[in-house]
């Protein structure tokens, strides 16, 4: 009884606050944002520029102050910059990947470049974004010392799907292209529907489990941020997805078929140092798509890890990975 108490009472009340580390805004550019986030005691001279996804608001990296990977690396010394692609409206349905490369990644890593004071910087990648990074950091002219990558997919040869179903995307890629450019952009709800049932086909295990542990307020108020953020995906730019559909399909990435801005995107002429982190239980990038990008690049110095937890786990440990934190140290 006391557990149903619990369990209906969660409902009334508001949604637990996130993003409470303190920052401030160094560029801003349509609807995407640069925020700075200044370490507690600065100990390395290399800034970090994080990059998240296009589907899911970057805010999973400052969940709560107990939770927060961008804290973390404040504790740390580290100062750090987000780049925040905010929340595409129907008027951005022409945005490109070329444009999200050039005009946002680009002109993030400048800006942070000049107002950090740095000659170098650390980009940090997080799934979709890490891939974005990838492509950045193959054409760069802006000097990227490391380049860090969590559950980035980049192998989409090896994107868990039957052959007849890859033949079916293929052979109607044209319809697909026709229906997305009718939307013009894709509504969230689209996008976390497409989601879940890749990872929660029985979308009331997370409630069972809520209901378990109704009467501890810390996992409430912990379950609650993550499910508020699990929930709250963001439209999807309908010229960019066409793209995206031609980079998987054709797994453009692993075969330097892209190109952006009419410049190949060939992942040798990655020259930075390089850490790899896949994760254990991640079933939406497991790490056959992450791995092979180790054999593609030209840094001297990377390293591959595999570390146990799930898709989102390493952004809400609250704490650095060891093998993250001795890395970056080194390397800053």
């Amino acid at each position: 009884m006391a557990k149903f108490k619990a369990f209906t009472s969660i409902w009334n009340t508001p949604n637990p606050k996130v993003g409470q580390t303190p920052k401030t805004s160094i560029w801003k550019k349509n609807k995407a944002t640069v925020w700075y986030y200044p370490a507690k005691e600065k100990k390395y001279k290399t800034p970090l520029l994080l990059i998240y996804s296009l589907v899911s608001k970057p805010y999973i990296l400052d969940l709560s102050p107990e939770t927060s990977m961008i804290q973390a690396f404040n504790h740390k010394g580290y100062d750090v910059y987000l780049l925040d692609f905010g929340v595409p409206g129907y008027e951005d349905k022409d945005l490109t990947l070329d444009d999200y490369i050039h005009s946002y990644i680009q002109k993030a890593v400048q800006h942070t470049l000049r107002h950090s004071k740095s000659n170098d910087l650390t980009i940090v990648g997080y799934c979709l974004g890490g891939t974005l990074g990838t492509i950045y950091a193959a054409i760069a002219k802006e000097p990227v010392k490391n380049l860090i990558l969590f559950v980035t997919p980049i192998d989409f040869k090896k994107l868990p799907i039957n052959q007849e179903i890859r033949k079916l995307l293929n052979d109607e890629r044209k319809n697909i292209e026709k229906l997305i450019d009718q939307y013009g952009i894709i509504p969230a709800m689209f996008i976390d529907k497409a989601v879940k049932l890749v990872t929660s086909p029985l979308p009331i295990t997370p409630y069972l489990a809520l209901y378990e542990h109704s009467t501890d307020k810390q996992y409430v108020e912990r379950w609650r941020r993550f499910n508020h953020w699990a929930r709250d995906h963001i439209p999807f730019v309908g010229a960019t997805l066409k793209q995206l559909i031609d980079l998987v399909l054709d797994n453009q990435l692993t075969q330097n078929k892209l190109l952006i801005n009419n410049e190949r995107v060939n992942l040798s002429n990655i020259h930075a140092n390089l850490l790899v982190i896949s994760t254990s239980d991640d079933e939406l990038v497991p790490e056959e798509l992450t791995a092979p990008i180790m054999d593609l690049v030209s840094s001297k110095d990377k390293t591959y890890k595999k570390v146990k937890g799930g898709h989102a786990t390493l952004a809400v440990k609250g704490y650095l990975p060891e093998v993250l934190e001795k890395w970056l140290e080194k390397r800053s």
